[in-house]
Order: C-alpha cells, then structure tokens, then sequence
C-alpha cells in the first residue's frame, strides 16, 4: 500500500487553471497533488545573440522554488548571490524538454521564456513545472498566431514529464516526496504527446534495477504522460 493510498499505477490529482497571471503572454497554475506550480510564458521579440540572423528561435526556461515551499524555510537564491546546481539543473532540462516540442524555425527569431515558480513542493517539481511549461508555452503562441506575428504553428507535440520509481519493491507512479525520500530506484520521464522519449534521468537511489524494472518504469510513464496530455488539452481548449 503506497502512503497516499493510491494505485501503483495511480497519478495524484491534477489540476491546471489558465490565465492566472495579468501581463505574462501564457500563465498556469498547475497543482499535482500538494506539488503547485506557477508557470508563466514571456514573448521577447529577439532571439538570443548566438542566434541572429538564423532565422531560428529560443525556448527557455527559469525555475525557482518559494522559501516556504518546503517543511522547513529555504533562503532566497538571489539573497545567497548565486543558484544553487540543482535549480540551474532543473532549468536546463525544462528548457531542452520544451524545445523538443517545438519548431524554432517556425518561431522565428525571438524568445520565449518559461518561468516556473514552485508555491509548494511535495515531490515532482521538474516534472510538474515541465507539464504547466508546455500549457503556458502554449497559451503564448496562441497569441502570437491570433495577432498573426507569426503564420504556422511552432509547437509540433505535446510535453509532459511524470516521475516514475521503485518504492518498497514495487514499481510506482508519481512520487509524492514520502516516496521519492525512500525510493530504491526512481526517475523522472520527459515524452512528446504521440509518447516519443525526450529525456530519462533514472537512478539507483538506493537498489539497483534491472532492465526489465525499468521497462515497467516507461510502462507507467506512458501512461502518466496520457492522462497528463490529456489534461493539457483540457486546459488550452
């Protein structure tokens, strides 16, 4: 029996509200369980310098987490003068997830950027800001297309990202923290809508795991990634 009481192949609840932000071009609030997110997607009419005059443009992404997110209080970054390795981590995945999904030559050459702030952290964070990413992405490109700044649709599939692991000798679906805190193996998933790999990051934590393990893993991911998908399209219809 998992702490929350769910199935082994059970998500938590998610939720994902549009439109929470006043001037951000595409904003979410995503909630996965007790895991909230706020993603917001900025539209800059410039490209990164490395990219001028390609004709191509940029998705990235900056990730933070509130300093009372957690159980306990997190200093500020900005107060500490510096990230942390794993915030600058996390960012960097999110941005190479969400550029994945997305046609840079279609976008042209300007920038979007994907902010995600953690509100309250209980496992998943990457995961859940990846998921909101793409809705916020989604919602700002859709103004780019309706005021006709751009003529074809950049954003080629769906992204969403769940984790996966082995706790107390079971394969799980989306660890909550208690779970991910004691998880033999666990990982975090990243997959296009039409289910085609983006990322893995897959560790022994504390077991190692066999290749069939691990196909269990992607087994529940695949189904995750549905449910998150489909979740997505609710929230951008």
């Amino acid at each position: 029996m998992r702490p929350s009481g769910r199935k082994l192949d059970e998500l938590r609840s998610v939720f994902i509200e549009t439109g929470v932000t006043k001037h951000a071009e595409g904003s979410c609030l995503i909630r996965m369980g007790d895991t909230h997110v706020l993603c917001t997607a900025t539209i800059e009419d410039k490209a990164p310098p490395f990219l001028k005059n390609t004709g191509l443009g940029w998705v990235t992404a900056e990730y933070g987490m509130l300093p009372r997110a957690t159980n306990s209080r997190t200093r500020r970054e900005a107060a500490a003068g510096k990230q942390t390795g794993r915030t600058q981590e996390i960012q960097r995945l999110i941005g190479r997830a969400l550029r994945a999904g997305v046609d840079r030559s279609a976008l042209g050459e300007r920038q979007i950027v994907i902010d995600c702030d953690v509100i309250q952290a209980d496992g998943g964070t990457r995961c859940a800001s990846i998921t909101g990413g793409w809705v916020a992405l989604r919602l700002a490109v859709n103004k780019l297309l309706k005021a006709g700044v751009i003529v074809s649709d950049p954003i080629i599939d769906h992204v969403a990202a769940v984790s996966c692991g082995i706790y107390a000798g079971q394969p799980v679906l989306d660890l909550d923290y208690v779970e991910d805190s004691s998880a033999g193996t666990d990982g975090n998933f990243i997959l296009t809508g039409s289910k085609r790999l983006i990322e893995v990051q897959m560790s022994a934590e504390g077991a190692t795991f066999s290749r069939a393990e691990m196909g269990e893993l992607l087994d529940l991911a695949d189904k995750g990634v549905e449910a998150l998908v489909a979740a997505q399209k609710a929230a951008v219809a």
